[in-house]
């Protein structure tokens, strides 16, 4: 699974919630943004669509895998190589620093009853 920087996320955050786009209105956007020059822009993207995450086919660009794929890929990814893919080993390490609000409670309860198989 390809992974990205802080600033790839942010660059990839801009295609996300207005593709498809021209990739000259994702140059300006990413300008506005996060202050990138044109040449930083057009590198990136291209990094981004090697890695299969985008692609820029004439001028205008969009997404191989949603947002919210990509994402839940990454989670998934570093609960296994992190907690040998142990959720409840997650959740344990992160309980332990932050406690949950009484609605995170169940709000992680509804999800959980909904993964159930």
């Amino acid at each position: 699974m390809p992974t990205m920087g802080a600033l790839e996320s942010r660059f990839a955050d801009i295609i996300w919630s207005r593709e498809p786009l021209a990739s000259g209105e994702l140059v300006r956007l990413a300008g506005e943004a996060l202050h990138w020059k044109p040449t930083t822009c057009y590198t990136v993207l291209k990094r981004l669509c090697q890695r299969g995450l985008f692609q820029n086919e004439g001028g205008t660009v969009s997404s191989l895998i949603s947002r919210e794929d990509y994402y839940a890929m990454q989670s998934e990814q570093f609960v296994e190589e992190t907690f040998d893919g142990s959720l409840p080993a997650f959740l344990a390490a992160f309980g332990s620093r932050k406690k949950l609000s009484q609605e995170e409670a169940e709000e992680l309860k509804r999800l959980i009853d909904g993964l159930r198989r």
